[in-house]
Formats: structure tokens, sequence, C-alpha cells
């Protein structure tokens, strides 16, 4: 048996991270995560000023660079891997965080509400991982460690909320199917492919948790929202050696709230 190592266990030093959506919400979170784990972090959002002030506020605890793009179409995918590919050779994580919602009853649902979640919360995560598939399988050449591309899914994919968000249960449901089909062909390549489904996490998205957390947190078992360190530590443990044998897998981040539902 091989010596088990803990300090390498969880380490990601000197890593490359890419992170859409990741100029808040849960991809700040993991963002800042990465940075103070020394990760050269990349973020991604399509709003270029908030992308370019949360890269120089990470900036005080490490490396992370913005690259403002919309990842909605592959015109996008295309601008946002040619940039990347000005700053580095390979790519060790994706987080393919970037999302959309969207509610209404079902007699006025819209297509362009259907369009617009399916496009950005299922296609963006496949085709962004396969154009950045060359710099994923360079991290990984060297045999040292493996690529990760984790996904970000939603307890929403898993249960049913009460609203009528229905392009967004289906996308976020699609996407964790989605993680395990990419999973088993990639890994032949030394990419592991993985899913967190998260549940109350404040952010612009998900506004109930941000304005109203003292309130939700009486259906959850763990008893409060979820905090940056919840999500930060999940991401780092998928990304990290402690999360190699891992791969199609979601995992629930949630404080228990699924299984009450």
């Amino acid at each position: 048996m091989d010596t088990l190592d803990i300090s390498r266990l969880f380490s990601l030093h000197g890593r490359v991270a890419l992170i859409t959506g990741g100029s808040r919400g849960i991809g700040r979170m993991i963002a800042e995560g990465y940075v103070r784990n020394g990760v050269r972090v990349y973020i991604s959002a399509r709003k270029a000023e908030a992308c370019d002030k949360t890269a120089a506020e990470l900036s005080a605890y490490g490396h992370c660079v913005s690259l403002p793009a919309d990842v909605s179409t592959l015109e996008g995918i295309d601008d946002l891997v040619a940039r990347f590919r000005e700053h580095e050779s390979s790519l060790d994580i994706l987080v393919n965080n970037a999302g959309a919602a969207w509610a209404a009853p079902f007699d006025e649902f819209p297509e362009s509400g259907w369009d617009k979640v399916m496009d950005l919360n299922v296609k963006t995560p496949f085709f962004l991982t396969r154009a950045l598939k060359p710099e994923l399988v360079a991290a990984a050449a060297d045999g040292d460690h493996l690529a990760k591309v984790i996904n970000i899914a939603s307890i929403d994919g898993i249960s049913l909320n009460p609203l009528e968000t229905y392009s967004y249960h289906a996308s976020k449901s699609g996407l964790i199917q989605l993680t395990r089909r990419m999973a088993v062909r990639l890994i032949e390549e030394g990419i592991v492919v993985t899913a967190i489904a998260p549940g109350a996490f404040a952010s612009n998205m998900n506004k109930e948790a941000r304005d109203h957390g003292d309130e939700l947190k009486a259906a959850i078992p763990s008893g409060r929202i979820g905090t940056a360190e919840d999500m930060a530590g999940a991401a780092i443990y998928l990304a990290s050696r402690a999360g190699d044998y891992v791969v199609g897998s979601t995992v629930t981040v949630d404080g228990g709230v699924t299984h009450v539902r």
C-alpha cells in the first residue's frame, strides 16, 4: 500500500483553474477558495466590470485574472478559450458554474425562458469542456495529477422547489446526467468530471437565501444557509487528490434540505 500523504491530499498549489460565472455568488466562493489555496485562477462573467472588480479583489490573496465573456453562445466560448490560451497552455480545473434561471406560470412560460436557461446550463458546460479538452489533457499528461471538470448543478435537479422554474429544473437534472455521461468518457484521458448540487447559498440568483436566510433556515436540517467555506470546501475536495476516485457523481451541499423537502 502506498504511504498516505496527507499534506498532498487537499493541496492545489500551482494548479490552474478557469471558473465561469466567477464574479459573484457560488462562482466567487469557489474562486476565492482556490486563490487562497495557491491556484492560478481565471474567472469569466458576462459583465466585464463586475468580472474585473472581483478579479482585482481576489488578487489580494493570490493570482486571479478576469476574462469577461458571454459563454451562452459557441462564439463566446471560442472567444474565452482563445483568450485563456494567451495566458496558459494547460488547465487543471474547469468549473462550469455560469447559469441562468427563469420562473413563469406553466401556461405562460416563454420559449425565450426555456432556451436561455437550457443553453447556458446544459449546452455551455458540454461545449466549453470540449473546447478546453486539449488543455485538460495537457494538465494530466505528466501523470502527477488528474485534470478536473466540476459542473455546478442544483438540488432542484434532484428534488422540486415550489417555484414554476420549468427549464431550470430540467436543465439541472440534465446537467447531473450529462456529468455522468461525460465522466465515463473523459476519465479515459485523465479527466475526472463531477458535479456539485448546492442548496441555499446567498447569491443574486438565489435571492431567497440572500435576503431571507433567517426564514429559510427553519426548513434546513443544519439550521442555516450555506457559507463560502461550505462551497469552497466541496470544490477543493473534488479538485484535489482527495476527490480523484469520485467519478461522475454529484455531491449535494445543502445542509440536508433535499432529504426533507
